[in-house]
C-alpha cells in the first residue's frame, strides 16, 4: 500500500471511530474550503485580466529590462 492509501485509510478509520461532533464539524469545514476555488475574483478583476491578456496576445507589454532602465531614467532627470 502506498503512502497516500495508508493515509486515506487511517483518516477513514479515525472519523469513523470519532464521536467528537466539534473534530468532525472541523474536518467538514476544511473539506468544504479546499473545495472552493483558491481565489474569488470580482467581475471587474476578471475583466481587468481579460484585457492584459489581449494586450500580451497584440505585444502590448514592456520586459523588465526596459521598464527599469526607464523608472532609472525617470529618477535621474529629477
Amino acid at each position: 500500500m502506498d503512502m497516500t492509501s495508508q493515509i486515506k485509510s487511517n483518516l477513514i478509520s479515525r472519523i469513523k471511530e470519532s464521536k467528537d461532533l466539534n473534530f468532525l464539524k472541523a474536518l467538514q469545514t476544511i473539506f468544504d474550503t479546499s473545495e472552493q476555488e483558491l481565489y474569488q475574483l470580482s467581475s471587474e478583476q476578471e475583466d481587468a485580466i481579460s484585457i492584459g491578456r489581449e494586450q500580451i496576445k497584440k505585444g502590448l507589454f514592456s520586459n523588465n529590462e526596459s521598464v527599469i532602465s526607464e523608472m532609472k531614467e525617470c529618477l535621474t532627470k529629477k
